[in-house]
Formats: structure tokens, C-alpha cells, sequence
């Protein structure tokens, strides 16, 4: 015989209604927009800027404020390289000097890159506040 036991059957299982069909009524609260996203930065002519500082300025991108805080960055940086390249012709103190301040530049170079991706506008050590006397 082939009688099924009515209990077992998935088919003859009992529906259980929600413990609570009824919503409960909450109190109206006053309508929150949604968080802002932050702007979207155009990064690649941001990082651009620290490898030719004047790129950006030659494209749509220099009407961007995060675009124009990087190309101050990196014409400051390219001015203390050129700088750089100068004092380090000097005999003695310029040779004493030379390592420690190639160094500093590079670090400053990928820490400006490593901003710029980040979506970042951190002043580069030392040399970075001076981008603000810039106006362009």
C-alpha cells in the first residue's frame, strides 16, 4: 500500500501565519536625503600633475579645484627639483647634500601620487604650503 502519512508530506503541511500581520504604526519622521557621494575627482590628470605640472592646465581639467590643488602641488615640487639641481653644484656642501635631498624629492614625488589616487589634497611636507601662493 501506498499511503503516504499526511503529517510528512511537505504538501499537507500546516501554513503559519506571521505572528504580526498588522504593521505597527511608527511615528512620521521628516524625509532624510540620502548622503551626498562624495564629487568625483579626475584623478589621471591629478597624478598627471606630478609628472608634467602643466598638462592638466592645457585640458577641461583646470577648471577642477582637487586637478588645480595637485598642479600647485607638483609646480612646487618641480620648481624644488630644479632648485635642487642647482644647490647640489656647489662643491662640499652641495655634495654632502645631494643624496638626502634626491631623496626627499622622491619621496615627496610618489607621496603627491599616492594623494592624488587616494582622492586626497594633503599638502606635501615642507615644501607644500608654498602651492598656495599660486593664483591660477
Amino acid at each position: 500500500m501506498d499511503e503516504q502519512n499526511p503529517s510528512t508530506s511537505p504538501e499537507s503541511a500546516p501554513v503559519v501565519p506571521p505572528a504580526n500581520p498588522q504593521p505597527t504604526p511608527q511615528a512620521e519622521q521628516p524625509h532624510t536625503p540620502p548622503p551626498a557621494a562624495e564629487p568625483k575627482h579626475n584623478t589621471l590628470m591629478a597624478v598627471v600633475a606630478y609628472i608634467l605640472f602643466f598638462v592638466p592646465l592645457l585640458t577641461d581639467a583646470k577648471n577642477d579645484p582637487f586637478v588645480k590643488f595637485h598642479v600647485k602641488q607638483g609646480l612646487i615640487l618641480f620648481i624644488a627639483c630644479v632648485a635642487s639641481a642647482i644647490f647640489i653644484r656647489l662643491p662640499v656642501i652641495g655634495w654632502i647634500l645631494m643624496v638626502p635631498l634626491n631623496i626627499f624629492l622622491f619621496v615627496a614625488w610618489i607621496m603627491g601620487i599616492l594623494n592624488a589616487l587616494s582622492g586626497k589634497q594633503k599638502h606635501l611636507p615642507f615644501i607644500g604650503e608654498y602651492a598656495d601662493s599660486f593664483k591660477f
